[in-house]
């Protein structure tokens, strides 16, 4: 199959490479010029994916149009925030019968779009059924090293889920396919904000109680969230739910504890984001969802202190106490 990968990440290079490697003819479209050029002459990702080779096959290239026009599957690995941007730009080069498959994990922020939300709006409505997207615990760190990793891959459109986990399923990246969007999405979206939390938590020098207490209690709010925007409690108890919090709040490859854990270390935001090569999504993500949640009326106390020390500048330590200290209430509220 013909592939454009849009998104030359860490993520979006090693999907690539991966598909390179299962056979498929891959383009990836990369942002920076200057960057392409040395991908094409040395065959690496020094930026974003250093010291991995990637195959001679795979055709790099700094052209949108390039990378999309003709294929019949586009991979958009681009970070959520500009993803309407970027997929706007190759709106015109995609073929109408092309499978569109997103691996952006995020709340578009001003709008509160969900990726799937966003990219119908963004994409012709010929290409709205064949929207799949993929979710779950994977650092591409590991995949890149092939390390075994599960996924799933959720869409609408049963027929599209099916062919799009026939492409990226390999030997070590098993793909399980799923019909709940909203679910998947919103999983593999608020996991980094409650990463976030950990990390602050295990900055401040707090123990394994706190750290299991945070993804439980921020497995709640997912889950309260995921139920007032229709989707099934379930599917956060599987990999792109429960699988993709614990993953990314107690993984040392994870960029979003590393954020909070620099706050926990006394850090602002822009010095514990400064340097960072990569995006931490959760970071944006706080702020969408903590509006998102005001907007629908639903309680994410986990989400608000987030929020809150990031942006309102609220101490760590205060935060820790105003959530031990509030209202106690049954479990399951």
């Amino acid at each position: 199959m013909k592939i454009g990968v849009i998104g030359a990440g860490s993520w979006g290079t090693t999907i690539a490479n991966m598909l390179t490697l299962n056979g498929h003819v891959v383009t990836l479209w990369v942002y920076e010029a200057d960057l392409c050029e040395r991908m094409r002459d040395r065959g690496e990702n020094d930026i974003y994916l250093p010291g991995f080779a990637l195959s001679k096959k795979i055709k790099f290239t700094n052209s949108l149009e390039e990378a999309v026009s003709g294929m019949e599957m586009v991979v958009s690995a681009a970070p959520a925030q500009v993803v309407r941007r970027v997929v706007s730009k190759a709106v015109p080069y995609i073929s109408q019968s092309a499978i569109i498959v997103s691996l952006s994990k995020g709340i578009e922020e001003g709008t509160l779009m969900l990726m799937s939300e966003l990219l119908k709006e963004t994409l012709p409505k010929s290409l709205n059924k064949n929207l799949c997207f993929l979710s779950g615990p994977s650092f591409a760190k590991e995949v890149a090293q092939k390390l075994p990793t599960a996924v799933v891959i959720a869409s609408d459109n049963k027929e599209a889920a099916l062919k799009a986990q026939n492409v990226f399923s390999t030997f070590y990246f098993r793909v399980y396919t799923h019909d709940d969007v909203t679910g998947v999405e919103l999983g593999g979206a608020v996991k980094n904000v409650i990463a976030i939390a950990t990390g602050i938590a295990d900055g401040l020098g707090f123990g394994y109680n706190s750290r299991a207490a945070l993804i439980t209690r921020g497995l709640a709010e997912i889950s309260r969230l995921g139920s007032k925007m229709g989707a099934n409690p379930l599917t956060f108890s599987g990999l792109a739910g429960l699988g993709d919090l614990v993953l990314t709040c107690t993984g040392e490859l994870s960029r979003n504890r590393t954020v909070g854990y620099k706050i926990g270390k006394g850090a602002t935001l822009e010095e514990a984001t400064g340097g960072m090569n990569m995006v931490a999504e959760g970071v944006a993500t706080s702020r969408a969802v903590h509006q998102l949640s005001k907007k629908i009326g639903i309680e994410m106390p986990i989400t608000e202190h987030v929020y809150k020390i990031l942006y309102e500048g609220l101490p760590a330590k205060e935060a820790v106490t105003n959530l031990m200290s509030r209202d106690l209430k049954r479990e399951a509220e």
